[in-house]
C-alpha cells in the first residue's frame, strides 16, 4: 500500500509528480511563505522600534530589546519557581507557602532532617519548659471531632503530577476547653463565646470571588469554633453559606448599612442584626497594608456586589480614610455604644498602631470616658490587602510584633485591659508565630492570606487586577470556575485544625495545658550578638 501511494502520480500542468514529491513542494512553498512573513514582520517591527518615542532601549536595539521586556514579564515566575531560595521571597517565602499548602492539602506539618531557619539572625524564640506537659494533660475539648478529607501521596513520578488519593479523615477539632472559652463582650446582652482562637480576617466579597468566600465559609464552619470577618464590603450570601459565626465589619464607606445617600442606615443595621450568624460588629479605623479607605476597581463591582454594598455597578469604589460622622475617639465610642444598644452584641474596632502615643491615647480615652470597644483588632503593617499603594504598604504602620505589645501595655497602664479582648493580625500564618503573638498580649488571631493560600492562591500578586489565575481574588466567572468549592473547603478546615493542633503542641512544650496561658515570660528575643531578652525586659 505504501509503495502504491508513493508511486501514485499527480499531473500538475504537465508535470508528473508522485505524492511524496508533491508534499515536498508544498512544504517548501509553505516554508518560504512563512519565512517571508517573519522577515516582513521583523522589518516592520525594526523600523517601528527605531522611530517610537517611548523606549530608548528599543530605539537603540530594535527587535533585540524586545527580549528584555519578555524576560522582565516572566521574571516573577522564574524567581518564584527556579531562582529564589526557600526562605527568600516576599510576602511569603516558598517555605512559608509550602507550610500552609501541606497543612491544608495533606493535613501534615512534619519535616525531616532539620530546620532551614537562619539562627544567626535576630528573632523571637519560645521558651521551652524543662518538664513539658503530656498530651493527656492538655485542656482540649475532646468531644469536638471533625470529619474532613485530605490527600495522601501514593507515588511521585518525575515527569507527571504526583499520584494522590483523596480520602476521608477523622480528627479532633482542637478547640479550647469550656473553662478556657474566650468571651467577647461579657456585659452585652448577647456575648460572643469563642472556643477556637484563630479566625478569618476581614475579606470582602468583591476582593475575593464567590467561590473563594463560599469555600472559606464552609471550611471554617466544618472546623467548628471559629469565625469569619465579613470585610468592609458588606455581608454577602456566600459568607453565610456554611453557617459559621460572623463578625460584621463596618468601614468608613458604610457598605451594607448605608442608605442611598451614603448615610448610616439604622433600620438596615437592625435587619442585618436578625441574621443569627452575626455575632459581633467591628468598626474599621485602619488596615495594616493601607491606612486609608478601601479600594475596589470598577471591573470587580458586579451588579450583585453593588447591591450588597449599595453602590453603582462597575464603578471604582474608594472608601473615605475615616468615618465622617466621628472625627475623634469620644464620638467614635458614642457610636459604638449606640450600635451595642441597638444590636445587643459586642462592638469592636480595627486599628493600626503607629506609635506608643496612639496606643496610649486610645487606652486613656477608654478610661476617661468609661466607654469603648469590646475588642480591639490590631493589624500589623505587614498585613495583606486586595489593593493598596506601595508607600502605604511598605512604610506606614508598625508591624504586629511591635504594635501588639504597645497596645497591650497601654491598656494595662490605664487599667482597662480586662474590658477588652485583643485580636492580632499580620502574617500570623503558623502556630509558632501565633504563639508569639498570644504571648505579646493577643487573645485571638485573625488570618487572611493563609486562608487564601489554603483555597488555592499561588501568589501572582494580581489581587487588584481581577485577573487572579486560580479564581481566588477575582469576580470574573471564567476565572472563578477554577476554584472547586467541594474540594477547597476541606483544605480550609484542615489548615485551621492543623494550626490549632500546632498551637496546643507549642503550649505543651512551654509547660502550659492551654494556649490561653501564654504570657510575656514565654518568649525571648535573641539579638545579632546572641544575647537574649525576655519580652518583659524589652518593654520595660
Amino acid at each position: 500500500m505504501m509503495n502504491l501511494l508513493l508511486s501514485t502520480r499527480i499531473d500538475l500542468g504537465g508535470m508528473g509528480l508522485n505524492i511524496a514529491d508533491y508534499f515536498i513542494v508544498v512544504f517548501f512553498v509553505g516554508l518560504v511563505l512563512f519565512t517571508v512573513i517573519i522577515v516582513l514582520i521583523g522589518i516592520t517591527l525594526y523600523f517601528f522600534d527605531r522611530r517610537q518615542p517611548a523606549s530608548p532601549v528599543l530605539r537603540n536595539y530594535p527587535l533585540l530589546g524586545r527580549m528584555r521586556y519578555f524576560l522582565e514579564q516572566i521574571g516573577p515566575e522564574l524567581r518564584q519557581y527556579w531562582f529564589d531560595s526557600d526562605r527568600e521571597a516576599r510576602p511569603f517565602s516558598r517555605a512559608d507557602y509550602q507550610h500552609v499548602v501541606k497543612s491544608a492539602k495533606y493535613k501534615q506539618d512534619i519535616i525531616g532532617f532539620g530546620s532551614t531557619k537562619d539562627y544567626e539572625k535576630p528573632g523571637y524564640y519560645i521558651r521551652n519548659a524543662m518538664l513539658p506537659k503530656l498530651i493527656s494533660e492538655l485542656k482540649i475539648d475532646d468531644e469536638a471531632v471533625v470529619e474532613t478529607k485530605r490527600y495522601v501521596i501514593k507515588n511521585e513520578p518525575i515527569f507527571t503530577r504526583r499520584e494522590e488519593v483523596f480520602e476521608d479523615h477523622l480528627s479532633q477539632a482542637f478547640l479550647l476547653d469550656d473553662e478556657d472559652a474566650i468571651v467577647i463582650g461579657p456585659n452585652t446582652r448577647r456575648p460572643f463565646v469563642v472556643k477556637g482562637q484563630i479566625g478569618m480576617s476581614a475579606m470582602s466579597y468583591g476582593s475575593l470571588g464567590k467561590n473563594a468566600i463560599t469555600a472559606l465559609s464552609e471550611g471554617i464552619a466544618m472546623a467548628e469554633g471559629s469565625w469569619m470577618n465579613s470585610g468592609e464590603g458588606g455581608l454577602s450570601p456566600y459568607h453565610l453559606v456554611g453557617g459559621t459565626d460572623i463578625i460584621f465589619q463596618i468601614g468608613p464607606g458604610l457598605f451594607g448599612v448605608r442608605d442611598s445617600e451614603g448615610n448610616f442606615d439604622w433600620e438596615e443595621l437592625k435587619r442585618k442584626n436578625e441574621i443569627p450568624e452575626i455575632k459581633a460588629y467591628e468598626l474599621k479605623f485602619g488596615q495594616g497594608a493601607k491606612v486609608r479607605g478601601g479600594h475596589v476597581d470598577g471591573e470587580k463591582v458586579t451588579p450583585e456586589i453593588a447591591e450588597i454594598r449599595r453602590v453603582e455597578p462597575y464603578k471604582t469604589i474608594d472608601s473615605p480614610n475615616r468615618f465622617r460622622d466621628f472625627p475623634d475617639l469620644p464620638s467614635a465610642f458614642e457610636m459604638m455604644e449606640k450600635i451595642r444598644e441597638v444590636t445587643g452584641k459586642p462592638v469592636g474596632m480595627k486599628v493600626v498602631v503607629g506609635s506608643p502615643d496612639e496606643a496610649d491615647l486610645l487606652a486613656r480615652t477608654m478610661k476617661e470616658t468609661g466607654k469603648g470597644p469590646d475588642f480591639i483588632t490590631v493589624d500589623g503593617g505587614e498585613g495583606g490587602t486586595g489593593a493598596s499603594f506601595q508607600e502605604l504598604a511598605d512604610s506606614v504602620g508598625l508591624p504586629i510584633y511591635s504594635a501588639l505589645p504597645l497596645m497591650n501595655r497601654a491598656l494595662k497602664k490605664h487599667g482597662v485591659r480586662d474590658r477588652v479582648k485583643i485580636i492580632a493580625s499580620g502574617r500570623l500564618f503558623s502556630p509558632d508565630r501565633i504563639a508569639i503573638a498570644l504571648a505579646m498580649g493577643a487573645d485571638l488571631i485573625n488570618i487572611a492570606r493563609g486562608f487564601m493560600i489554603a483555597v488555592g492562591c499561588i501568589q501572582t500578586l494580581k489581587c487588584h487586577t481581577n485577573e487572579c489565575p486560580v479564581g481566588v481574588a477575582t469576580t470574573d466567572p471564567n476565572l472563578e470556575k477554577a476554584l472547586v468549592i467541594d474540594e477547597k473547603k476541606y483544605r480550609v478546615a484542615n489548615y485551621l485544625i492543623t494550626l490549632r493542633e500546632g498551637l496546643f503542641r507549642i503550649a505543651a512544650a512551654a509547660g502550659h495545658d492551654s494556649p490561653v496561658q501564654f504570657t510575656e515570660k514565654d518568649v525571648y528575643f535573641k539579638d545579632e550578638k546572641g544575647l537574649v531578652y525576655s519580652l518583659e525586659e524589652l518593654y520595660q
